[in-house]
């Protein structure tokens, strides 16, 4: 395998998780997604571009959540 196939295989993984977050937490608010997802192991940087938000936003949620004790 070269790299440009590889390059291509994990393009492809990508946007499958992208994909599988976006269906997957779809009817939950976004705060509820944001934890969720934070949950699954996805850092802030991987949650803002699944859920097409900025990644400051994602931060700023997910310190809220971890002042009232919920992370």
């Amino acid at each position: 395998m070269n790299e440009r196939q590889l390059k291509e295989i994990l393009d492809r993984i990508d946007r499958l998780t992208h994909v599988m977050a976006v269906c997957g937490t779809q009817g939950l608010t976004m705060r509820d997604r944001i934890l969720l997802l934070h949950r699954s192991g996805f850092s802030p940087k991987e949650i803002a571009h699944m859920l097409s938000a900025s990644a400051n936003s994602v931060n700023v949620r997910l310190s809220e959540m971890r002042k009232r004790g919920e992370i």
